[in-house]
């Protein structure tokens, strides 16, 4: 138990509790959206503030501040947060354990039909961390396309999910916009078996690699590993991740031990797991041990993406193949 540098002995939280190693060095906020106010100064869980968008006026940068969500309502956010601080830690409340990114209780949501919230966060900053939390974006406006937008540099989610389920047939909405540099993401989920979407020529990805949509960033050096990827295709099309142009990827992306999910009662097979519009030519994508189902193929043929694993060939067990077929 991590004893809180505000005062409030209730608002020990434990990070094992939270399924997250690790301590607590800045000052800690508290976000209840059921019993607190954007009047109070968030510095205790009896003065929360109702709003991540609040706590994260009140945080400062570089100073590893804590931001604690409960995890038993929906945060509901009226605008984007254009999260440009570094060093902040937000974690969600959710019990015993955050489990593998699926279904936390605390929970982030904007809605609405404006087109400046292009997405519910997007991210610029420098090493922070999102961890337990299910971040959504029910926007129905067509310039709303992401639910995170992802533009910082070594930011790490941890046991997060990630829900779009507006802009079904649109081109290039998705789950999470991937323009960070070195931005990891562990045991999360993306998208989900419900919604059908795509169609032809839309590719409506979880994750859209196109570079430079946050202006100047692009998908360098990141990690997906042990995350599940959920889609229910309406056309071959609709794959979960896609990319535009020839240097989307710089250096490497690599994908550990993934999980593609086309639901079963999806209209369409999925051609590609991950797919390019064409061949990169700055980095390339690694597939490390992939699982599939309802999908063709794990990759466009010839595009740069890689796969290892076990293969039904003996001799060429975990060697990296480029997909060719």
């Amino acid at each position: 138990m991590i004893k809180d540098r505000n005062i409030d002995p209730d608002a020990n939280i434990s990070m094992s509790k939270l399924g997250i190693g690790g301590t607590v060095f800045g000052d800690r906020f508290y976000v209840d959206y059921t019993n607190g106010s954007d009047n109070f100064d968030g510095k205790s869980k009896s003065r929360a503030v109702k709003t991540l968008s609040h706590a994260y006026s009140l945080v400062a940068t570089n100073n590893n501040d804590a931001i604690f969500v409960a995890g038993y309502a929906s945060v509901v956010e009226t605008s984007m947060i254009s999260w440009t601080k570094s060093r902040i830690h937000v974690f969600g409340d959710n019990g015993p354990a955050p489990g593998l990114g699926y279904g936390p209780g605390a929970k982030i949501s904007i809605g609405g039909t404006s087109a400046s919230n292009t997405a519910l966060i997007t991210n610029t900053g420098t090493r922070n961390t999102f961890n337990a939390l299910k971040f959504s974006n029910s926007n129905t406006n067509a310039a709303s396309l992401q639910t995170i937008a992802e533009g910082g540099e070594y930011t790490r989610y941890n046991h997060c999910e990630f829900y779009h389920p507006s802009l079904l047939t649109t081109d290039h909405a998705c789950e999470v916009l991937m323009n960070g540099d070195s931005s990891q993401f562990y045991g999360c989920t993306f998208g989900d078996l419900v919604n059908e979407r795509g169609a032809s020529g839309k590719e409506r990805p979880n994750v859209q690699l196109t570079r430079e949509q946050i202006t100047g960033k692009v998908c360098r050096d990141g990690t997906f590993a042990y995350c599940t990827f959920l889609t229910k295709a309406a056309h071959a099309d609709a794959g979960f991740f896609h990319g535009v142009n020839a240097n989307d990827v710089e250096r490497r992306l690599v994908l550990v031990r993934p999980i593609f999910w086309n639901a079963i009662l999806a209209s369409a097979t999925v051609a590609d797991a991950v797919d390019f519009d064409t061949a990169q030519t700055a980095g390339a994508v690694l597939l490390v041990s992939p699982s599939a189902i309802n999908v063709t193929a794990l990759g466009g043929a010839s595009l740069g993406v890689y796969v290892t694993g076990p293969v039904p060939t003996e001799s060429t067990t975990g060697i990296a193949v480029e997909v060719a077929t």
